[in-house]
């Protein structure tokens, strides 16, 4: 065994958008840091196999459509649009290697030490690490856990990675599917349906619950449900798959809902039904981290810190949603707690962010909550199709919801569906963060013309209702 040459004051393993700015932020504060990756890129799933890439293609694909679908609406003749699949992969490729070396380049620039290696827990302030036939120890005062997490399994739809497939081989058909089955109306089967569906493939959603996008507001998921069906997307509710078989390289499953027993036959199968905790060879039990056992999540206390004083955890591997950017901030908020700052998240205004067309983002609580805690509400809406902007660019579809508390006006959460609401999401989740009221908004200048107008005008509408 190989001995590192020197203690660490902080240990990260994993460099996924918990572990890299969670490292990063520890050198800021004088940490002498070491970051541990077992894949050969950094970056994590998010970079590497899922946020970045599908974006990616998100985009290309939506280009594609506008092309062969909109431009003429604009006055731009297109003749004869064709799709080079190698081509978008090879871009996406590209968009996700320059990312992963600006991350390496960042640890560099902040002296993070970085070692390549699987590693696993020995003691409450040891590791080790397996690369190859090469073995490091490494021991360090704070150890980070921010290993991510990987799909869930399901026992009767096996992954064969060609056939029946997960989210990072969808990400790569060398072909266009012509019959795609998606089992998980999520965010990531929604996301990647449109992808598909806008280059050619039939595509059909299996979703056991009664709706797709399980979580969001329920007048922001009737509307993305019904342009995602318009669009073309099949979606089975209140469906799941009994069982699979593979033939003749094509899948028949059987689906089972209220209405009765069917069969459907796909050339591919997406198995996207949610992701669990990766701690698989981390050797938690061995060092004493305890875990919930119903979850699989690791317990932490409000500083981040497990039941091993010297051992943290954040992101997918303890307990909330399993977003990239709750997870960045967690690593920050962790990393300024060893260092005895006053770190922490505000989960209440964490925002989550579907990016298919129309685009759907949230922060706070929805109606459904408000109502089933009896929490007094009042709501603005506004289309739109009522900004100058939209109307512009012809993306005139959703709206924006503004819910502020009945007697304080403080806003308690905002709901969008429409361009560009990934961007737009970012004021309310400021104006949350503040403890704005509606008024706060409604009062607040917007450029003209603007789709940020929209959330003026929702905010507007509750001046006085």
């Amino acid at each position: 065994m190989k001995e590192s040459r020197q203690k660490y004051d902080l240990a990260v393993i994993g460099a996924g958008p918990a572990g890299y700015v969670a490292a990063v932020r520890a050198a800021q504060l004088g940490l002498n840091t070491v970051c541990i990756e077992k894949d050969a890129s950094l970056g994590g799933v998010c970079l590497n196999a899922g946020c970045i890439p599908s974006k990616a293609l998100l985009d290309s694909s939506e280009l594609f459509h506008q092309a062969s679908h909109n431009f003429a609406d604009h006055g731009i003749s297109v003749a004869d649009v064709r799709l080079d699949l190698a081509a978008m992969m090879a871009r996406k490729e590209k968009v996700v290697a320059d990312l992963t070396q600006n991350v390496r380049a960042l640890l560099e620039r902040n002296k993070v030490e970085i070692v390549q290696g699987a590693a696993r827990l020995t003691h409450a302030d040891r590791i080790r690490v397996t690369n190859g036939k090469e073995t490091t120890a490494i021991q360090a005062a704070h150890i980070l856990l921010a290993t991510g997490s990987v799909p869930v399994d399901l026992p009767d739809l096996p992954v064969d990675g060609k056939v029946i497939v997960g989210s990072t081989e969808a990400l790569n058909f060398d072909t266009v599917p012509e019959r795609l089955g998606i089992v998980g109306g999520g965010y990531v089967g929604l996301e990647l349906g449109s992808v598909w569906q806008r280059l050619g493939s039939k595509v059909t959603v299996i979703e056991m619950l009664p709706r797709a996008a399980a979580g969001l507001d329920g007048q922001v998921a009737r509307t993305l449900t019904r342009e995602l069906k318009r669009q073309g997307l099949s979606l089975k509710l209140k469906t799941r798959v009994a069982d699979a078989k593979v033939k003749n390289g094509n899948v028949t499953v059987s689906l089972v809902s209220d209405k009765g027993t069917e069969t459907a036959t796909f050339d591919k199968l997406l198995v996207s039904v949610g992701r669990r905790p990766s701690t698989d060879g981390l050797g938690l039990a061995d060092a004493g981290v305890e875990i919930h056992p119903d979850s699989g999540r690791i317990k932490v206390d409000a500083s981040f810190c497990t039941s091993v004083p010297s051992i943290y955890a954040v992101g997918d591997l303890i307990d909330g949603p399993m977003l990239a950017h709750k997870a960045s901030a967690e690593g920050v908020a962790a990393v300024e707690c060893m260092a005895g700052l006053p770190g922490e998240v505000n989960y209440d205004a964490v925002p989550s962010v579907v990016y298919t067309a129309p685009e759907v983002a949230g922060v706070g609580l929805t109606e459904e909550t408000l109502k089933s805690r009896d929490i007094p509400y009042r709501s603005g809406v506004y289309p739109f199709s009522g900004t100058a902007r939209a109307r512009c660019l012809g993306e005139t579809l959703g709206f924006v919801k503004v819910l502020a508390h009945q007697r304080t006006d403080r806003i308690l959460g905002v709901h969008i569906i429409g361009p560009r609401a990934s961007d737009l999401i970012s004021e309310a989740v400021l104006a949350m963060e503040m403890g704005a009221s509606s008024e706060d908004l409604a009062r607040t200048v917007h450029g003209h013309p603007t789709f940020s107008e929209a959330i003026q005008e929702a905010a507007a509408g509750l001046l006085h209702s």
